[in-house]
């Protein structure tokens, strides 16, 4: 693998692209000796959005072949340009050919220039047709595709009751229904790979995943709610609950999936100069609608999320570079896990939600209610379980124990009783 630059700034794709420290746990084989890279193919929707260009720049400073697929409603060509330029920059060899491709040794080699290794696209994820072009368009020019990442999202800030129908059908649209379009398009291409090659038994020993991988940008806000973004935080939920079912559905075709939950994430990639990107704010995918008079008060619960962003600016803790390489370890390890949470304030958060719906089942799991016809307590007493707990303070019934054991005892008696009874009938 190549090594960083020595003039790489700190927080650029190619520091954190050869950075060891910043490496996935053991748990998922990832990158290394015992698991080297392999060249992939990436489909990365949203490519121009937060995190997408930060993946884009670590796919190709790692030497893969990327589609870049910006969004018709908000990018042009020149915009995919400036992101191709841009990542470029990070990208020390050719993916196709170990050769340098600095200027100077272009400038000196007497071979033809390598293949480029970006494709830049534009759709919308919402229109079922354009998402079909996307994967059309890069199967044509890549021959293949190994790594489908869905980078695109939109939000809107502000109360659940300030929000109107259409604004809230419109974050489906994008969230929810734009995964489900990427999903339903390629799921055919990965299930008829991951069926021939499952065959194979070279195929197998490589490790999970030989039909395909989704990398699905979900959220902290998939996990648990937020204040301010409720319907975003719906369509998250949703998203989670697809994938999940899906992976169920997939497993047999070797198609493997994560979750990534990013808390919250810091633009520390450089700006592409020279596009619309470059003018983009710090949460450019969301909008921050104005609050009725109800909730604008200053300490309204409703008005967290717009506090938050106020408060935060461009300090957020995570850095979008750091995530990028996690999330190209992720699609190369052998053994992904279902939610990847980048940053402490992810983990943090999806923990103390996760303690608090523990200490809510503990509290309220003796209230049962038990099957019709079943156990001897009175409907809606107990625990429901026939244990003989019948006042559902986790004590059982005085006796109810004992009777059993004597009930069994009688009945391996009497058992008994009849065995020497038929011996000495056969005998006489």
């Amino acid at each position: 693998m190549a090594t960083a630059s020595p003039s790489a700034p700190p927080d650029s794709p190619s520091s954190a692209t050869f950075n060891p420290k910043l490496q996935l746990p053991p748990s998922c084989d990832p990158v290394g000796p015992q698991n080297p890279p392999k060249q992939l193919v990436w489909v990365i929707f949203g490519a121009t959005g937060h995190l997408g260009r930060s993946i884009v720049k670590a796919a190709l400073a790692h030497n893969d072949l990327v589609t870049a697929v910006g969004g018709n409603y908000q990018d042009s060509p020149a915009t995919m340009s400036a992101l191709h330029a841009a990542a470029s920059s990070h990208s020390t060899h050719s993916p196709l050919s170990p050769r340098a491709t600095s200027p100077q040794a272009a400038a000196t080699s007497s071979e033809p220039p390598s293949p480029s290794p970006y494709l830049g696209l534009l759709c919308d994820v919402r229109a079922r047709e354009s998402v079909d072009e996307v994967f059309k368009k890069s199967l044509e020019h890549w021959g293949r595709c190994d790594v489908v990442a869905n980078c695109s999202g939109y939000g809107i800030i502000g109360a659940c009751e300030d929000q109107s129908e259409e604004e809230v059908r419109n974050q489906f649209e994008v969230n929810f229904f734009g995964t489900v379009n990427i999903l339903q398009l390629s799921l055919p291409y990965f299930r008829k790979r991951g069926q021939s090659q499952t065959q194979d038994a070279d195929a197998i020993n490589e490790g999970a995943g030989t039909g395909g991988r989704y990398l699905i940008f979900s959220s902290t806000s998939g996990a648990l709610g937020v204040p301010g973004l409720g319907p975003f935080c719906a369509t998250k939920y949703a998203v989670e609950g697809l994938v999940e079912s899906m992976l169920y559905e997939t497993d047999a075709f070797d198609i493997r999936a994560t979750l990534v939950e990013p808390g919250h994430v810091r633009r520390d990639d450089p700006p592409l100069v020279g596009s619309e990107a470059a003018l983009l704010p710090t949460f450019g995918h969301f909008f921050i609608k104005p609050y009725s008079l109800p909730y604008a008060y200053p300490t309204a619960p409703a008005g967290h999320a717009k506090r938050m962003v106020q408060w935060m600016g461009d300090k957020q803790p995570t850095s979008a570079v750091k995530a990028a390489e996690l999330v190209w370890q992720l699609a190369h390890c052998r053994f992904p896990p279902l939610r990847l949470l980048l940053g402490g304030f992810a983990v943090e958060s999806v923990r103390d939600r996760l303690r608090c719906v523990t200490e809510e089942i503990e509290e309220w799991r003796w209230l049962r209610f038990k099957e019709e016809g079943v156990g001897r307590g009175v409907e809606g007493e107990g625990d429901g379980d026939g244990d003989g707990d019948e006042d559902g303070d986790g004590e059982e019934v005085e006796g109810s124990e004992e009777e059993d054991e004597e009930g069994d005892v009688k009945m391996e008696e009497g058992g008994e009783a009849e065995r020497e009874e038929a011996k000495g009938k056969a005998g006489g």
